[in-house]
């Protein structure tokens, strides 16, 4: 090889998946599937005994060694979380080639840290519970996460596992480029964790940041920097509960000229139904969000939303089909 040269090397042959999933990611594992005719579905008896406590069997169980299996979770409530990680303790030990865990969102990720002492930090308690799974005959297990809330939490999985951090933003840029205002779009950080986390993967667009400051018992948005006048903004984080950062940051940059607001955050988690705060009613009023963008990562949520506006959904199917390659 000449030096300073580096040869291409020859891409391995793609693996054949047998894609496992939980009742509620049923639909995000169809899509899966359709990406690729190497995945093949695969199913389980999501069963209860009496007491509520799981009865669960893993269908063709013999047929699946040596294969190469993954499963799709969805840890959406503490209820749903030990049936599944009974399955996933369960198929790394069944002789498998190797074992991907698919967690798009990682549920605990914004608890992250202790403020004072008695304080639990229940994100590294699920990462302790994660590290534990079986190895199977391929090795460590690989865990995909997307865009996991504190970066540091990529340090709480032991050895046992691969963690594989992915992120949903090359969605929002596909889903941007397509806009006919595309060069008039201004990305915003509601703080400076978001710009911390986005802004090297946004840099082709103009920025705007706010912070949230302190006046007496509330919580403030203020603008920090850059100018949203005139402009097509686009507010980007990682996740969404209430929504009230949201609203608020809205309010701020519509109050600096923003000729309009939308939204992008990779897991809509919305409790208690808030995301009913965002909906467009049909009274003529003015409406806050143009678009609100978010990923398929939390199930229970896309099946709330629907087709309702300003929600639009941009599935992860793709970039999971591909990481089931890695």
């Amino acid at each position: 090889m000449e030096e300073g040269v580096l040869r291409v090397m020859e891409k391995p042959n793609e693996k054949q998946i047998l894609l496992f999933y939980c009742m509620e990611s049923e639909d995000l594992a169809r899509k899966v599937a359709e990406q690729s005719p190497l995945i093949q579905l695969q199913s389980i008896n999501w069963r209860s005994f009496d007491d509520g406590f799981p009865n669960l069997f893993i269908n063709n169980a013999q047929y699946i060694r040596g294969q190469h299996v993954a499963f799709l979770a969805s840890f959406s409530s503490p209820a749903v979380i030990f049936e599944q990680l009974s399955v996933i303790f369960a198929l790394p030990r069944l002789f498998v080639a190797s074992f991907t865990l698919v967690l798009p969102f990682f549920p605990t990720g914004s608890f992250e840290r202790m403020e004072e002492e008695g304080d639990v930090a229940t994100a590294f308690t699920m990462a302790r519970i994660l590290s534990n799974i079986p190895i199977s005959r391929g090795g460590p297990t690989s865990l995909v996460i997307y865009d996991i809330h504190a970066l540091q939490e990529r340090f709480y999985f032991s050895d046992h596992v691969l963690p594989l951090f992915e992120t949903g933003i090359p969605l929002l840029k596909q889903r941007l480029h397509q806009l006919p205002d595309t060069d008039n779009v201004v990305v915003a950080f509601p703080d400076d964790g978001a710009w911390k986390r986005f802004h090297k993967l946004l840099d082709h667009f103009p920025m705007v940041v706010c912070a949230k400051v302190r006046e007496g018992n509330k919580r403030i948005v203020r603008l920090k920097e850059g100018n949203p006048a005139g402009c097509h903004v686009v507010i980007v984080d990682d996740l969404v509960q209430s929504g009230g950062t949201l609203i608020e940051c809205q309010k701020v940059l519509a109050a600096h000229g923003a000729s309009k607001v939308s939204a992008y955050v990779t897991h809509s988690v919305f409790p208690k139904r808030s995301w009913e705060r965002f909906i467009h009613k049909n009274d003529g009023s003015e409406k806050a969000f143009t678009y609100f963008w978010t990923t398929d990562s939390c199930p229970l949520t896309v099946k709330a939303i629907g087709n309702r506006a300003p929600f639009e959904i941009l599935s992860l199917a793709g970039s999971i089909a591909e990481a089931l390659q890695i």
